[in-house]
């Protein structure tokens, strides 16, 4: 049950993180739950895991870091 939580949550980040950069619309769900677990990753790399957490998952700096990943994503891979 855990690793379902953290999908959820996961999908979740990455779909916040999709509406703050405005890609949301083009993410569908399993690129959001990527983003949102490479985000988490990434994100408590840089900043660390402070604030509220959920499924293990720091949200502030969790989110912080799904919208760098989907911004470097988007820039790489965003329509020409």
């Amino acid at each position: 049950m855990g690793f379902i939580w953290s999908l959820i949550v996961g999908g979740l980040i990455g779909l916040i993180a999709g509406a703050i950069t405005k890609k949301g619309g083009s993410m569908g769900w399993i690129a959001n739950i990527i983003a949102g677990l490479v985000g988490s990753s990434v994100g408590q790399g840089l900043f660390g895991a402070w604030g509220p957490s959920l499924a293990g998952m720091a949200l502030i700096p969790s989110i912080l870091g799904a919208v760098i990943v989907v911004a470097v994503v988007s820039f790489f891979v965003g329509k020409k």
